[in-house]
């Protein structure tokens, strides 16, 4: 029963809280840039997808990437990752969710909680033109969803060269989180999230002229508001509601068929208990589940001579024992 009640993850002394753990790295881990070589593939509904490859030398495993809202592939968490696989001569592809590369996307809709699409897109896209013999995927908050919801409704279909998951800091339960983080006291992740989302709308205002609005959105300070007039309407849900049920990884976690590790801190400031999914975990063949009880929102920080923090240790080993 892959119910992980002991955890290996000890904070740094006086760094244990959720808000430090979440906010140092952004601030002050120094992470040297990673020398990607980017591929940009369509899709099929006429948009693109920028993929950030980061290979030396040849081998037969790889590493895809999933970044959080309204990040990117130069993210600190995704290139310490992918520095981490590196090491261990892994390749790593990085991938940027619509609209997050740089470059705005074709398209009106936009990327989104549920956007499993383009990940089955680009995992074919290997498969196809690729010779690994082992793929991981690793995904963050939001990408943690992606990736978890991927493995649940694809089910026993996978690519055989899919081994296993590990997402981190995941809301399996969207509308519980985009609750959560109404509260007081995590009004500065809101901010900054909103700012560059309302920077897309106004560009996508722009970019199709009378097809979409940014009236009142200087005004929005929650998800549920900007979720239910740009996220659901965009992507075809009726509701800020009906996006975060049918979008929520959490009811197809049974279904995952591949070994799978979701790793979500106790002190998350993102998480509600509906984000923390133990009977799953505990009756289920692959589905591993481990609650540090420090960690914050994607934090997880530790010193070390290789600036490797404990998720990129922790999903290395995991990794490592199921390829």
């Amino acid at each position: 029963m892959p119910l992980i009640e002991n955890s290996s993850y000890q904070p740094p002394l006086g760094l244990s809280h959720g808000h430090v753990q979440t906010i140092f790295p952004t601030l002050f881990r120094k992470m040297p840039e990673v020398n990607y070589t980017r591929e940009r593939i369509d899709t099929a509904d006429g948009d693109f997808l920028d993929l950030d490859w980061l290979r030396e030398g040849p081998s037969k495993q790889l590493v895809i990437v999933t970044h959080g809202l309204e990040g990117s592939s130069n993210g600190k968490y995704v290139r310490g990752m992918a520095s981490a696989f590196k090491r261990k001569g892994w390749h790593t592809l990085a991938w940027n969710l619509r609209g997050c590369s740089g470059e705005a996307n074709r398209l009106l809709t936009s990327y989104h909680s549920g956007s499993t699409a383009d990940l089955g897109a680009i995992i074919k896209h290997v498969v196809t033109h690729h010779d690994y013999e082992a793929i991981s995927l690793i995904g963050f908050s939001l990408g943690g969803n992606i990736t978890l919801k991927y493995l649940g409704d694809q089910g026993s279909s996978l690519y055989p060269q899919i081994r296993c998951a590990v997402a981190f800091s995941v809301a399996t339960d969207l509308a519980s989180s985009a609750e959560q983080l109404e509260r007081f006291a995590n009004r500065i992740y809101m901010r900054r999230f909103l700012k560059t989302l309302t920077n897309k709308v106004r560009h996508k205002v722009r970019q199709f002229p009378g097809q979409i609005t940014d009236t009142g959105i200087d005004q929005m300070r929650t998800f549920r508001e900007f979720d239910g007039n740009y996220t659901a309407p965009l992507n075809g849900f009726a509701s800020a509601d009906e996006y975060w049920q049918q979008c929520s990884c959490g009811p197809v976690l049974k279904d995952i068929s591949v070994a799978t590790l979701l790793v979500n801190a106790r002190n998350d400031p993102f998480l509600t208990a509906k984000c923390f999914p133990t009977d799953v975990a505990s009756t289920h063949r692959y589905f591993h589940l481990e609650a540090p009880q420090s960690g914050g929102h994607m934090g997880f920080l530790q010193f070390s001579d290789e600036n490797t923090y404990w998720s990129e240790q922790r999903a290395i080993e995991f990794a490592q024992d199921h390829t």
